[in-house]
């Protein structure tokens, strides 16, 4: 009897949490983000210029597009919809329960998973979809003004606090979605369709979703986190411990789709390069090689207490790459998806709005809320120096061809000092480091591994 009052208890104060989430992370100002007319947009490796005879900045939101030739509009739009087409993950509420607790929302400890779910997202449309593909309907999604964002935050408030009193759950009404004319559509537009929903659909927050929240925090919790107390950005060894979850996910998947994708993960800022060669490769009982594509991961530190800024350019650099799948990082205590730059900002897309429950199994679901509508710059000075930088190669000749490249832009960027990683030839047992990441372990990390973690892990996570 003692533990269902318990349990009652703590759903009513999930309940009530929700409803403060909903308010804190759903009172949206409009703010614009203005870029400059004179200097290129870079967007994970393609470069847009707004150029013009006038001078001044341009935003990406309301009516300043219209005042632009027709050549810049053409540009700006371009890059609009190649930024909107990324898929976009942040806080949710009203989702199924997470097994062992009574949250039904990641509002205010999930961002760092959402921003490593973008940018696995990233990486499996590389892989799926190429790096050319844009979002048919993406220059469809129009923002809203302030006014009736407030106005539309109040009401859900209102409907999520009279919930958490009668105890009763409101009635799911989700948005229509916009379906195209599907008889002029060709053969692959149609597959880029598909594939475009069913790697959003991996990343749903359901029990069944590959890469759902529900999923990781169950890998999570053989690292000794539990869901509400989640991996904090401001650490090094949380991002570390968050990408060994990505990983694993990626390793145990069940659908066929993803058996041609694994994930490495560099140790100690080295990537042993017939490690990943290993992992990319595999005999099958025909004797026959089978080839998988990979993403690489690799957790780095940008200076000490402070983003070093002689790391700027070779930031820069990475993100100038197509095979960049985007960088996990944010400000100390805020994680941020960071997909590209202009001069010395930063362009991120923030997970710290929250959105209702999308269920991603029915027919047709509605795709607008995975889409982000504006861009976000930050100063690369105002970074958190602890992020993981990842890439995606689809073959050994592509991971080879990028080791060289990335190697090169090390060394050019290190002027006489440390690299912030490197690539080194052997495999990691070669150098009596920890055993191959080919290795199958009973528990998500090794034992180096969780002494790098337990040497970070006094420290508590502060919620947002």
């Amino acid at each position: 009897m003692e533990a269902t009052g318990t349990d009652e208890v703590e759903k009513i104060k999930s309940k009530f949490m929700s409803a403060w989430n909903n308010m804190k992370y759903s009172w949206v100002l409009k703010t614009k983000t203005y870029f400059s007319r004179n200097s290129p947009v870079f967007l994970l490796g393609k470069c847009y210029h707004f150029k013009s005879d006038e001078s001044g900045e341009l935003s990406t939101e309301g009516s300043n597009f219209d005042k632009i030739n027709t050549e810049i509009s053409g540009n700006v739009e371009e890059f609009r919809k190649d930024f909107i087409s990324r898929i976009w993950l942040t806080y949710r509420e009203e989702f199924p329960q997470i097994k062992g607790s009574a949250l039904t929302t990641d509002c205010g400890w999930g961002c760092t998973l959402r921003t490593g779910q973008m940018l696995l997202a990233q990486g499996l449309m590389l892989h799926f979809l190429g790096r050319a593909w844009v979002w048919p309907d993406a220059l469809d999604i129009e923002n809203s003004d302030s006014e009736s964002w407030t106005a539309h935050t109040v009401k859900k408030l209102t409907a999520s606090l009279e919930a958490s009193l009668t105890a009763e759950r409101e009635p799911k009404i989700l948005s229509n979605h916009q379906e195209r004319i599907r008889r002029n559509c060709g053969d692959g537009e149609m597959r880029n369709e598909v594939y475009h929903r069913k790697i959003i659909s991996w990343f749903g927050d359901s029990p069944l979703a590959a890469f759902g929240l529900h999923q990781l925090i169950e890998y999570g919790k053989k690292s000794g986190k539990i869901a509400g107390d989640w991996y904090g950005p401001a650490l090094v060894a949380h991002i570390l411990s968050f990408v060994f979850v990505l990983r694993k996910a990626v390793e145990e998947a069940r659908d066929p789709e993803l058996q041609g994708v694994t994930v490495y993960v560099a140790q100690d800022c080295t990537v042993y390069s017939s490690d990943v060669i290993d992992r990319q490769c595999s005999f099958m009982d025909s004797g026959e090689t089978d080839t998988k594509a990979v993403i690489i991961l690799v957790p780095v530190r940008l200076g000490g207490e402070r983003t070093n800024m002689d790391y700027l350019e070779f930031v820069k650099g990475i993100l100038s790459l197509e095979y960049c799948v985007g960088i996990i990082g944010g400000k100390p205590k805020q994680s941020y998806y960071f997909a590209g730059f202009q001069d010395d900002s930063l362009i991120y897309m923030d997970p710290h709005y929250c959105q209702s429950f999308v269920d991603v199994s029915i027919k047709d679901f509605p795709l607008e809320s995975f889409h982000c509508p504006s861009p976000k710059k930050m100063s690369f000075k105002k970074m958190d120096p602890s992020c993981t930088i990842g890439f995606y190669c689809r073959t050994v000749q592509d991971f080879e061809k990028a080791s060289e490249e990335i190697t090169k832009m090390l060394k050019s960027s290190s002027k006489e000092k440390y690299p912030l990683f490197t690539f080194v030839k052997g495999h990691s047992r070669d150098y009596d480091f920890a055993s191959s990441p080919l290795h199958e372990e009973n528990d998500l990390f090794s034992e180096d591994e969780k002494k790098r973690l337990k040497r970070f892990s006094t420290e508590e996570f502060v919620l947002l």
